[in-house]
């Protein structure tokens, strides 16, 4: 079977996990750990290497006795030592390793002193009070975990929209190739570019119905067919994503798609504007009486309404259907209008690529700037640098802009915001930078007060430009900590700072309503992918897609600008 390197990343890290709450040998848990982070950037499939007959072994992380698990994986579409442990550990240990505060030593420490084995009785007894008993576990971690569970509930059965665009993708590939299809689009939650997605809904138009069924429940991926029919099917994937295939005839190809798109409040004050108006709109077009007026093209639904075409990104009922009838709608940013990418990290740090191949990554992409911003000192596991590296790091790029032509490489750091709002550099190397971003990787367990007054003090330092990942979210794994956004916001614009709408599809941080907040305050945004290899920088297009859900245009996003008018901002800072 085609390996699909997300799955393949995800059995490694699990068996990692497993084997640190089972007291494994550190090397071993490393070893996995290193593997997974390994597949999971390459550039190209591990199926298409392994039908190449290339070495996996020769990859960084990869040896020989993983290569060849990687191949019986290939073989089996299961990892064995991953389901040994899943056996030999009692319950349900993987699925607690996504309760936030819970790492593998503290979780081992609550299974043996306490007996628990499943999430069930893990939130029992963080509600029965036991937990506090514990050595180095206190009233805060229970209630933390406690309220990580009941939003891990919330969140279980989601995917982040990159694994799920993937698997799309791959599936109307594999479609495509059987023939006979005429027309066929990704609907949902996924075609709005929601950050995380519950299924995929898939519609096609298509000559032989029977034939295209029995090709999609023959999906290699396919775990389990739960539903096959002539018109509509469901299957499960290995990855635990539904997928549903509808089969549309063409005259009502536009109005299904309008309707399986959604959202659902959008739908309902379609609807409700096509009574209004004596219409009648379902998925199979839009009715005046018996007689179809709209529905082979989306466009002629809306257009029947009086409305200019809302683009699926905006379909949330927040005032899009307004700004359509009036049209206001905005002009949506697009990736192409993005001039450079200013937060990446490289091997200095705990990327993967040197400085000169992230810069001419990026030069490949077309832009015209580029800010590598390495991790600070305070990010030890990271291997932050000190004031000293940096000095070293300004020289570098100072000597790589003479030699490398066709972009600009900016002077940057990430740089941590210590607990009491101060930056963990000093003034006097960072107003030797270009830029900095500000980001918060520790003490996330602050009260919204705390964290507020910490954020919005390190904005007044004159050598503040961009906050990271306003709100250190990590999707389905890690919450955000608790901050007054208005507030940050606020300060933003008062102290000349932009915030960052991190590209990486498990941050994708800020989320659309802080972006359209930050657009309606007129807060700038930095659209930047934290890209800890060549292959991350294509996350841009998850940036892109999550700025257009907060309605932001090409001058909303400072890495819009030329790199003239970008120093200019950044300057009036200081």
């Amino acid at each position: 079977m085609r390996l699909n390197n997300n799955d393949v990343s995800r059995m490694f890290s699990e068996t990692a996990d497993l084997l640190e709450i089972k007291g494994d040998n550190p090397f071993r848990i490393r070893a996995y750990r290193n593997a997974a982070r390994t597949v999971e950037n390459l550039t190209e499939s591990v199926s298409d290497m392994i039908e190449r007959g290339e070495k996996l072994s020769k990859l960084p992380g990869i040896g020989s006795d993983l290569e060849g698990k990687i191949k019986d994986i290939a073989l089996t579409g299961k990892f064995e030592k991953l389901e040994e442990l899943k056996r030999e550990l009692p319950g349900d240990m993987s699925r607690m390793m996504n309760v936030a505060g819970l790492g593998p030593r503290r979780l081992k420490k609550i299974n043996e002193e306490l007996g628990v084995t499943t999430l069930d009785e893990l939130e029992k007894t963080a509600r029965d009070r036991r937990i506090r008993g514990l050595e180095g576990l206190g009233e805060k971690t229970e209630k933390a975990i406690i309220e990580s569970i009941e939003r891990l509930r919330e969140t279980e059965g989601t995917f982040v929209i990159a694994q799920a665009r993937e698997s799309a993708e791959e599936l109307i590939d594999y479609l495509k190739e059987g023939g006979g299809i005429k027309k066929i689009e990704v609907a949902g939650s996924l075609r709005r570019c929601r950050e995380t997605v519950g299924d995929i809904d898939i519609l096609v138009c298509a000559e032989e119905k029977n034939m295209l069924m029995r090709r999609f429940v023959g999906f290699e991926r396919v775990n389990k067919v739960i539903s096959k029919g002539e018109t509509r099917s469901s299957v499960l994937l290995n990855s635990g994503m539904q997928v549903d295939l509808r089969v549309v005839a063409e005259e009502s190809f536009g109005a299904a798609l309008s309707y399986f798109t959604g959202s659902k409040e959008h739908n309902i004050q379609i609807r409700k504007r096509g009574l209004s108006r004596g219409l009648k709109i379902n998925e199979y077009g839009v009715f005046k009486g018996d007689e179809r007026v709209a529905g082979k093209s989306e466009s002629s639904v809306y257009r029947r309404l009086g409305l200019d075409y809302i683009p699926p990104e905006l379909r949330e009922n927040r005032g899009e259907i307004e700004a359509a009838e009036k049209g206001n709608l905005p002009e949506l940013l697009k990736t192409g209008d993005i001039r450079g990418d200013l937060h990446m990290h490289t091997n200095l740090t705990d990327g993967q690529n040197t400085l000169e191949e992230m810069v001419k990554g990026c030069r490949d992409r077309g832009y015209d700037y580029v800010a590598v911003s390495e991790h600070s000192r305070q990010v030890a596991i990271a291997g932050g640098i000190d004031e000293e590296t940096l000095e070293k790091r300004i020289e570098e790029i100072n000597r790589l802009n003479e030699e490398i032509e066709g972009i600009h490489i900016l002077n940057s750091i990430e740089v941590d915001i210590m607990a009491d709002g101060t930056l963990d550099l000093s003034d006097s190397v960072l107003e030797k930078l270009d830029l900095t971003v500000c980001s918060v990787h520790y003490k996330f367990n602050m009260t919204e007060k705390e964290m507020t007054k910490r954020i919005i003090k390190a904005m007044e330092n004159r050598n503040f430009n961009i906050l990271g990942h306003p709100t250190g979210r990590m999707l389905n794994d890690r919450q955000p900590y608790k901050v007054n956004m208005k507030e940050i916001l606020k300060a933003a614009g008062d102290n000349n700072c932009f915030m960052e709408l991190n590209a990486h599809p498990k941050r994708l941080d800020l989320n659309d309503i802080h972006l359209k907040m930050a657009r309606d305050m007129g807060v700038k945004v930095a659209i930047s992918t934290d890209a800890h290899s060549i292959k991350d920088l294509g996350y841009i297009k998850y940036g892109r897609d999550q700025a257009a859900r907060g309605w932001l245009r090409a001058e909303d996003v400072i890495n819009t600008y030329s790199l003239e008018k970008l120093m200019n901002i950044l300057r009036k800072k200081r």
